[in-house]
């Protein structure tokens, strides 16, 4: 019988693991919170029309990696593929327009794609993310590339490079994509297969390609930042101050354009200074007519996702060591089955005391069992024999320091602190 695996691009997340996963949400949580954002969680499924509309019918997700199926009751449903429409079409349906603006919200998911599986990027992935909705002010931008820089910064990933860039908006792109379109036009013969496509349905995404044999085309093209209107370049220049005077360090990033339709304006990513564009930790940009286009009230939007597998990428590559061990840890021994039903009750006062024990494995000797002690890194060993039964106590040893004492059975809640 052929031997049962988890699909490919997905990954179980070992107890080993746990401990970086939970560092993660920890920081961002506090973080997120003290910047003034509300959590929020959305279904992992939803109506497939909500990502051809928001994200594009044109764009590679919808086209290639998005998980579709018809449910039993014969509708089009789609695992989550990003984390920002999903938001947007809870903002909606909840009425968070009548809330005070902005609103600002924070959330982790799991996304799904059906793409080939990368160092950081699988088929079922997680993201952390922020949406700030109801204003359309840079300094919003510039707050929520500086909450992203400073997460990463907080977990002690350094030496990273906000890139950013400016894509105007329905005023003026359009005359930057016809630019484009006349540049690209004489080029894209020597291209790689999917740019010609991509000249015709979604001319921003030529700029994306990572394909070798269209870098040398894609580095002359013409710049966004030079066909902005009006507004868009007060915008883009009030967003430049906003980061100096926050401290942000950022690099202009004229090819930069964001995978997703819906974005206009701002567009940011975060990489490591020692690593290419596949090796983007977070990103994202303002999306001013979302809501609108899900059929909700004019509302501006800025917003990032953050690949968590790939901040522990860069995580692990620093070394650092997190302790992940309880400052109690407690394994309850015992010798035969009377000390172990003792135990058994010692255990449950334990737990009521929310003081972190385990009950040692049937059928090992005691030496075996303070052997499995040290394998569950326990602090602690309470030890439950014939004598500590004849005289109502137990053995505490500790197992950093090897010192060992009895006392009453009654006094071993005070012993740690929680008498």
């Amino acid at each position: 019988m052929k031997k049962l695996q988890a699909p490919r691009g997905t990954n179980d997340i070992l107890p080993d693991e746990q401990k970086y996963w939970r560092l993660f949400e920890k920081t961002s949580t506090s973080l997120a919170e003290t910047f003034g954002y509300s959590r929020i969680d959305t279904p992992v499924i939803e109506d497939a029309k909500l990502f051809v509309r928001v994200v594009g019918e044109s764009t590679d997700i919808v086209e290639k990696e998005t998980y579709t199926f018809k449910d039993r009751g014969g509708d089009f449903i789609t695992l989550r593929p990003e984390g920002t429409a999903p938001i947007c079409r809870a903002y909606i349906q909840n009425g968070m327009h009548n809330l005070p603006q902005p609103v600002r919200l924070y959330y982790y998911c799991p996304v799904f794609r059906y793409d080939r599986p990368q160092a950081g990027r699988y088929r079922e992935h997680h993201q952390f993310g922020v949406e700030v909705l109801g204003d359309s002010n840079s300094t919003l931008d510039a707050e929520v590339i500086y909450l992203a820089w400073k997460l990463l910064n907080d977990l002690g990933i350094s030496n990273l490079i906000p890139l950013v860039n400016s894509v105007g908006d329905k005023k003026c792109r359009p005359n930057y994509i016809s630019e484009l379109k006349d540049y690209f036009h004489s080029s894209v013969v020597d291209s790689c297969p999917n740019c010609p496509r991509r000249l015709e349905e979604n001319p921003l995404r030529l700029l994306d390609c990572k394909e070798k044999s269209c870098l040398e085309v894609i580095s002359s093209a013409p710049n966004s930042i030079e066909y902005l209107c009006g507004e868009c370049l007060e915008h883009w220049e009030s967003l430049l101050i906003d980061l100096k005077n926050i401290g942000v360090p950022y690099v202009i990033d004229n090819r930069l354009v964001r995978g997703l339709d819906y974005y206009i304006r701002t567009v940011f990513e975060i990489v490591p200074q020692d690593s290419g564009s596949q090796s983007t930790i977070s990103g994202g940009g303002r999306y001013d007519g979302l809501i609108a286009q899900l059929g909700g009230p004019p509302t501006p939007g800025i917003g990032f996702g953050m690949g968590i597998e790939r901040v522990l990428l860069e995580l692990k590559k620093l070394n650092h060591e997190i302790d992940d061990t309880k400052t109690t840890k407690i394994l309850i021994a015992y010798t035969d089955e009377s000390s172990k039903a003792v135990g058994t009750t010692v255990r449950s006062q334990l737990h009521r005391s929310k003081i972190t024990s385990v009950l040692a494995p049937s059928g090992r000797s005691l030496k075996s069992q303070l052997r499995y002690a040290s394998s569950i890194k326990a602090s602690h060993a309470v030890i439950i024999g014939e004598r500590e039964l004849e005289n109502v106590t137990v053995t505490i040893r500790d197992l950093k320091g090897s010192e060992q004492k009895e006392i009453p059975q009654g006094n071993l809640l005070s012993y740690f602190g929680k008498g």
